[in-house]
């Protein structure tokens, strides 16, 4: 029996939608990119409401825009719709490791963005993913130089540094735009 890692610990990479087919398979929409990455990794902590259940990914395959997947154990419809809403987690540290100028998502949320004169403009609350590049969504805090909610690209043009240690992204960004 393989043991719960803590829920600090883990990092949703998908979401179980609904059935497919009558043989037990769940649907899924992934958070990863390319998508297919989420069936990489076969320990699943599947989390929902408080409640979580560890699983075994058996197989999977991209079907379109979503990936279904065989969960070991699970052979019966009605079962893998009782699935349906919960979160697909797996531990941090089965992340790949990145080049010290890639960050996860989740590293870049709560970070203080200050623009190059100092002034801090919030924190990152969260990412967006647009066709063109991803934005990051910068919400106002103690100490922030108003109550406005900022949308800045991340780019490299914007982003000029990230320091995880010190809590902070530097940002190249008119405080009146």
């Amino acid at each position: 029996m393989t043991t719960s890692p803590s829920v600090e610990n883990l990092i949703v990479l998908g979401k179980i939608t609904s059935v497919h087919g009558v043989r037990g398979e769940v649907k899924i929409y992934s958070f990863t990119d390319p998508i297919d990455n989420l069936l990489d990794y076969r320990q699943w902590t599947l989390r929902r409401d408080g409640e979580t259940r560890q699983v075994e990914q058996v197989r999977g395959r991209l079907q379109g825009k979503v990936l279904v997947a065989k969960l070991a154990g699970l052979d019966d419809r009605e079962e893998a719709r009782a699935l349906a809403g919960f979160e697909i987690c797996v531990s941090r540290s089965l992340l790949p490791a990145l080049d010290d100028d890639e960050f996860y998502w989740y590293q870049l949320v709560g970070l203080k963005v200050i623009d190059q004169n100092g002034q801090l403009f919030g924190v990152i609350d969260h990412l967006m993913e647009t066709g063109a590049n991803d934005v990051i969504a910068v919400k106002p805090c103690a100490g922030s130089i108003d109550d406005r909610e900022r949308l800045l690209p991340y780019t490299t043009q914007c982003v000029l540094k990230v320091d995880l240690d010190a809590g902070e992204m530097h940002v190249d960004w008119d405080a009146d735009f």
